[in-house]
């Protein structure tokens, strides 16, 4: 019963440090900044756009 309970204590202590690990060994100074987005190009607004019913 203890063996059990050893094994079950291992598991949990396994997936914690899996999930620490995850969610904090990210890029070394966080995300980068969100870019405004970009705007339309000529070679873009030359597309013809999809008819609309």
């Amino acid at each position: 019963m203890v063996l059990i309970l050893l094994e079950a204590l291992g598991a949990l202590v396994l997936l914690l440090g899996i999930v620490w690990w995850t969610m904090f060994s990210g890029r070394k100074n966080g995300e980068p900044p969100n870019r405004a987005p970009a705007e339309p190009t000529e070679a873009a607004a030359d597309k013809p756009s999809a008819p609309s019913n």
